[in-house]
Parts: C-alpha cells; sequence; structure tokens
C-alpha cells in the first residue's frame, strides 16, 4: 500500500477548486500535496517565435526580460500552489504545497512527482477541451489514468450534466 500523501493537481480553475474540494472530502485525514505544474522556458519560447511567415522583424531576444518573465512565472504558480493548500488546510486536509516545472507533458510530471512521493492516489479536475484539443495537446487526465502508479481520481467539472 501506498504511504504518501494524495496529490492534487491544480490550475486555479473551479474544475481544479472542485476536484481539490472532492479530495479532501475523500481523503483527509490523510495529507495532500496540492501540485501547480507550471511551464519553464515559455518566456523564452515567446521571444523566439519564429515571425518571417508573419513578415515582421526577426524577434529580439532579450536575455534579462526573458528571465525576468519566466521568474515571475515560477512566482505565480508557487503562490497558486500555496493558496490551494491553505484552500485543501481549510477543508481539514492537511497539505503542502509544491509549484514545479513541466518536463515533458503535465501528466508525465505529474506521474514523476507521484512516483517520488509514493502518492496513495491522484486527484486531477477534467476540463471539457474538444477532441481536437486532445489529439493535438493531449489529456492530461487521460495520460494519469495510462501512466499512474497509483489510483486515479478525475473529477469533471461541475457545469457538465
Amino acid at each position: 500500500m501506498r504511504s504518501g500523501p494524495v496529490l492534487i493537481a491544480f490550475d486555479g480553475s473551479p474544475t481544479a477548486l472542485r476536484a481539490l474540494r472532492e479530495a479532501a472530502e475523500l481523503f483527509a485525514p490523510r495529507a495532500g500535496l496540492v501540485v501547480v505544474v507550471w511551464e519553464a522556458g515559455a518566456a523564452y519560447d515567446f521571444a523566439t517565435i519564429p515571425s518571417a511567415s508573419l513578415e515582421l522583424p526577426p524577434a529580439q531576444l532579450d536575455l534579462r526580460r526573458a528571465a525576468e518573465l519566466d521568474q515571475a512565472l515560477y512566482a505565480d504558480a508557487e503562490r497558486l500552489a500555496r493558496h490551494g493548500a491553505a484552500v485543501a488546510r481549510s477543508l481539514g486536509m492537511p497539505a503542502d504545497a509544491l509549484a514545479v516545472a513541466d518536463e515533458l507533458t503535465v501528466s508525465e510530471t505529474l506521474v514523476r512527482i507521484a512516483d517520488d512521493v509514493d502518492a496513495a492516489a491522484i486527484v486531477v479536475g477534467r476540463h471539457d477541451h474538444s477532441a481536437l484539443h486532445d489529439v493535438l495537446v493531449g489529456s492530461t487526465a487521460k495520460g494519469l489514468l495510462r501512466q499512474a502508479p497509483c489510483p486515479v481520481l478525475v473529477v469533471r467539472s461541475a457545469d457538465v450534466a
């Protein structure tokens, strides 16, 4: 039996809040780990977007500004994770916060963390995307269901009938 915390994927959306509430209701007093996965290096990606096809001058990469933006994105992820952990604690679930850089995909990052902390379960909110979005970008929930080393609870959005 896995002895670690319940890993709760959190992005601050209404669906993620609903998943966090469900996790607290189902698993408290077991400890939780509220995880925000952020896109490290996104600022550098935006600075180097090819502009030739748009007939624009080449983008000028300002490494200092890109680094500042990347640091700001990380700080936002940390604040969001701490907020999610505070919500979990207010619902009776002792919880820690973790902001972690995306490695390959969000689901692969969450699977690695679940392995590292011996997670008892993973809880994730299911965002309702189009089928095309899931094909092009992939579905975090679907990836977790295929790869997770522990049970996965997928919570649908509240507005789904």
